[in-house]
């Protein structure tokens, strides 16, 4: 407690004193989902700093308008200047003045032909292009590709084709033509194309709209099933690319990260004059139906954050507003760092609870480590009603399952019928995911994420557990031998049955009282 106070002191004595407040100019080629997202992160990075003002500009791929506006910023003063120059050629002489007049320049996403910048943020496109040139080429075997290039002259144009071209193994097979980054020239170009051939099997849009309006073009011929369809930015917006990757539209899409958060921390860092690097690479992945939806869920995950974190500086500024002229920052401190310790600590608690839950109704279902015959408080007559109500005993009373219920995540209906269905069936070697989720009238995705988020495990899993906990009961009761146990709770062979029994228990069935 005394070194929390001793915090809220140093931090209020420094938001009395004078600071400078520095004015960051930010220079945008265009207007788009994937920029204005890069904005709300640049805002929300300002989040961490008092003394950091953001003012936006945006050229609409004008290269007049953006050397307007930089000049603009130039002349303002500003402290430093973030910019996505629309071309490599067209708006040096700008950016160069500001860094001849000693403002900082740290280029994102773009780079011109000039060297003088202080710092470059961004993904690799070369590695980018590379990457879905290798994809693309284990796809189809034969076939035109078509590749539909972004604004002509812009730098990740240039790169990213160069690196397709890489990663591409027969470039005798590539058509190339050039875009604008908007969906209505994928559109026009692939319509075009299709309108003089339709040998066509894959299009790799250099970023997702035109893709998935050369998607929509084929579509209105019919022959979007002909063909695969990729991209690049995987936007986890709504219609953005990893929806787009999860819905069918596209094959696949490559990350090209935003990172407003980095952004804003490099440019606080040079106008502290903490170290810095000049070239600072961000990393990205590639999206395809396979990974897409956990890549989506993470991405959601983090836009709650965020709201939450927008509302709660929203609600500290109301506060400073009501107080701005009363000293009691000291005060208003104290609350931010209470609600950033209460926050934490019901972010712990709530997945503590939430990992307690799903241990006990995963064992609500599959059943406990089973106890033996002799350990039983029934002895003999557990012996004597047979493997499936052994199978059966587990360690989760009636009150520790009332208990779990008052979470409001526990679908007891629910879980009783899977386990029901895992217990009849588990016995036959032909069931598994697709029959359960058959069953339980689901499908096997739905199965898969009902079953997820209530034990934090899969159904998989739950078969699996459920074979083996009967089986160490049936062992236990000395009956049966191992390749009897085996077969009995469904296994299709000894041999696996042994290796699963391992590695779940750390001893071979024989250990456990099987006989040979």
């Amino acid at each position: 407690m005394k070194n929390i106070c001793l915090l809220l002191l140093a931090i209020t004595l420094v938001s009395c004193s004078e600071r400078k407040v520095y004015r960051i100019g930010v220079s945008q080629c265009s207007e788009d989902i994937w920029r204005e997202k890069q904005n709300q992160e640049l805002v929300m990075g300002t989040y961490f700093y008092d003394n950091a003002k953001l003012e936006f500009a945006s050229a609409d791929d004008d290269d007049q308008m953006q050397i307007s506006q930089i000049n603009r910023f130039i002349d303002e003063d500003v402290d430093l200047l973030i910019v996505s120059p629309n071309q490599v050629n067209t708006i040096s002489s700008a950016i160069d003045r500001a860094y001849d007049k000693g403002i900082p320049v740290i280029l994102f996403d773009r780079k011109t032909d000039s060297e003088k910048y202080t710092a470059f943020m961004g993904a690799d496109n070369l590695e980018m292009g590379s990457m879905i040139g290798k994809f693309i080429d284990g796809q189809r075997g034969s076939g035109v590709v078509l590749e539909i290039k972004g604004l002509k002259g812009s730098s990740p144009a240039q790169e990213r084709h160069e690196g397709f071209v890489k990663g591409f193994a027969d470039e005798g097979r590539l058509l190339t033509c050039d875009g604008d980054w908007t969906q209505e020239s994928g559109f026009r170009l692939m319509d075009s194309v299709l309108q003089q051939r339709q040998d066509i099997v894959c299009v790799f849009g250099q970023n997702d709209r035109m893709a998935v309006g050369a998607y929509e073009a084929a579509k209105k011929r019919g022959l979007e099933k002909k063909m695969i369809f990729v991209g690049i930015d995987a936007l986890p917006t709504k219609d953005g690319g990893i929806e787009q990757v999860m819905s069918g539209v596209l094959t696949a899409s490559y990350i090209y990260p935003t990172r407003g958060d980095l952004l804003m921390k490099l440019a606080m860092s040079i106008l502290e004059g903490k170290p810095y690097d000049k070239e600072n690479l961000l990393k990205s992945a590639l999206v395809t139906h396979e990974n897409a939806e956990v890549m989506l869920m993470q991405a959601e995950e983090m836009g709650e954050q965020n709201k939450r974190l927008s509302t709660l500086h929203d609600r500290v500024d109301w506060y400073l507003l009501q107080y701005r002229h009363q000293k009691v920052y000291l005060l208003l401190m104290g609350i931010i760092a209470l609600l950033a310790i209460g926050l934490l600590w019901y972010r712990i608690v709530a997945m503590r609870r939430r990992h307690q839950m799903e241990r006990e109704t995963f064992a609500l279902v599959v059943g406990s480590q089973t106890a033996t015959p002799s350990d039983s408080p029934r002895g003999e007559q557990q012996e004597e009603e047979g493997s499936d109500e052994a199978a059966d005993i587990t360690l989760v009373s009636k009150e520790e399952k009332e208990k779990i219920a008052e979470g409001g995540q526990f679908d007891t209906n629910f879980l009783d019928h899977l386990r029901q269905l895992v217990q009849e069936q588990m016995g036959s070697s032909d069931f598994g995911v697709e029959t359960l989720a058959s069953e339980m009238g689901l499908s096997r995705v739905q199965l898969y994420r009902k079953v997820k988020a209530l034990t934090g495990r899969t159904p998989v899993d739950i078969i699996r557990l459920s074979r083996l906990n009967r089986a160490s009961a049936l062992l236990a009761q000395g009956h049966k031998n191992i390749s009897e146990v085996a077969y009995d709770v469904g296994f299709s062979s000894p041999s696996y049955f042994t290796k699963c029994f391992k590695d779940e228990f750390g001893i071979v069935p024989g250990d456990a009282g099987g006989k040979e």
